[in-house]
């Protein structure tokens, strides 16, 4: 789905710039096959969008001033978030196949850029056959009365009877009591909810590649489902939507937003680590600076985990932290792990010189 709805689209681990410098802000990796396109996509129709090919990729990049997007108010994260799919989503409607990055991806310069595609082009070569000739679909659907659904909530036998139990009650019905008969309500619109979520994902799965169920924004909101749907399926998938909507009896408003990049499924999250932040997290799991694997890694931390779990040390002052900072170490030592496994090494040190080769990870999102 694009990012906004539920996600914190701002990127982690890139930092170490100097704010006012100019950088190449990163748009999207596309399959550049045809380098002939490429002049089309640098025109001033996209206010100076150009591509950085390296082998038969290329990134889609501008060059910017290096924001921190962590930082940013609400509105002006909207308004950037809208200009950054907007872009995402010329370069797929001019024909090219194009893998989004993540909302507020900068790197230094062109150098940066190429050691990015360089480092994940084995994962974006992955990526590229399964999107290929496919659109993803956001189905969205909301209650068309959420009143009335609430109304005939209450009205069920088993909240009535709470409700006639309460209203006999001589000393009359306390917020406890009301808090009760909400929660009671909450459940059950929350069962509805699931119950009309699967019964979309059932009837629409048959006709695409994917699907992945994203969080529910509000209330009124009762599926909020990506599809992953091949080019050719398109006017299937939305009369499939429209079959629903007769089924549902106009009980759901149904909206469609698409055909959109395949934003839920392979965003990429390029992550531009720091030394001192590995080397934190290799002492913190009190790993030696010989040469480690991931498997090594994760004994570390099961270690650790194991002699720090709260469970393990009940009443133990700031035992919860010291577990967190376990899990983060574990977390930044895997993908220092898996930024080497992009360069060929499955065995690396703990040392600058090494670092500064595998400081830059490309992943899909999680």
């Amino acid at each position: 789905m694009p990012e906004g709805k539920g996600r914190q689209p701002f990127p982690s681990g890139m930092k170490g710039f100097n704010m006012c410098e100019i950088g190449k802000y990163i748009y999207g990796i596309v399959s550049n096959g045809n380098q002939k396109s490429i002049g089309l996509y640098g025109s001033s129709a996209c206010n100076g969008v150009h591509f950085i090919p390296y082998l038969d990729i290329a990134a889609v990049v501008k060059d910017a001033e290096i924001v921190n997007y962590t930082h940013m108010f609400k509105d002006i994260l909207a308004r950037a978030l809208v200009e950054h799919q907007k872009i995402i989503e010329q370069i797929m409607d001019m024909g090219c196949l194009i893998i989004p990055v993540r909302l507020g991806t900068f790197v230094m310069n062109e150098v940066e850029v190429k050691n990015v595609l360089s480092k994940g082009y084995s994962l974006i070569k992955d990526i590229i056959p399964k999107i290929s000739d496919k659109v993803e679909i956001d189905v969205v659907c909301t209650w068309s009365d959420f009143t009335s659904v609430i109304r005939e909530v209450g009205q069920l036998r088993e909240i009535e009877a709470v409700k006639e139990k309460l209203l006999s009650n001589p000393k009359g019905i306390t917020v406890d009591d009301q808090m009760k008969v909400g929660v009671m309500v909450k459940n059950i619109l929350d069962q509805l909810r699931e119950w009309y979520s699967s019964q979309i994902q059932n009837a629409l799965k048959t006709l695409c590649v994917g699907c992945m169920k994203h969080e529910l924004m509000d209330d009124r909101m009762v599926a909020n489902i990506a599809f992953l749907v091949n080019k050719a399926r398109q006017k299937d998938f939305h009369a499939k939507v429209e079959y629903l909507d007769n089924e549902f009896g106009g009980k759901l408003n149904f909206r469609c937003v698409g055909p959109l990049p395949s934003y839920s499924f392979f965003t990429l999250e390029i992550k531009k680590m720091q030394f001192e932040d590995v080397d934190w997290a290799r002492k913190k799991l009190r790993i030696t600076n010989a040469p480690v694997n991931k498997n090594e890694i994760k004994r570390a931390y099961q270690r650790q985990a194991f002699s720090f779990h709260p469970d393990k040390n009940p009443g133990k002052p700031g035992i919860e932290r010291e577990f967190e900072e376990i899990n983060k170490s574990y977390n930044i030592l895997l993908d220092y792990a898996t930024s080497c496994a992009q360069a060929g090494e499955e065995s690396f040190y703990f040392n600058e010189d090494e670092f500064k080769k595998n400081a830059i990870l490309v992943k899909v999102r999680e």
